[in-house]
């Protein structure tokens, strides 16, 4: 799994817990709609910790409550 699957899987996973769309999610968290899709689909390649900050500060969460889920443990080493 790569980062930006295991971002796209996580933010997924948190708007289902939060039983809310990606548009709500982009209305809590101030992020343009267009950013997360971005992200979403695979267009942003490495999508800026500020926007994830944002995003979780819309959830009401950390950046440790994001990082921390099985879809970054299983995460390769990008440096071998």
């Amino acid at each position: 799994m790569s980062m930006i699957s295991a971002i796209r899987d996580r933010i997924l996973h948190l708007c289902a817990e939060h039983e809310i769309t990606i548009n709500k999610l982009a209305t809590l968290s101030a992020v343009p709609p267009s950013s997360i899709k971005n992200i979403l689909y695979g267009k942003s390649k490495d999508p800026k910790i500020l926007t994830i900050k944002k995003i979780c500060d819309g959830l009401d969460i950390t950046l440790m409550d994001f990082f921390n889920s099985p879809e970054f443990e299983a995460l390769e080493p990008e440096i071998k």
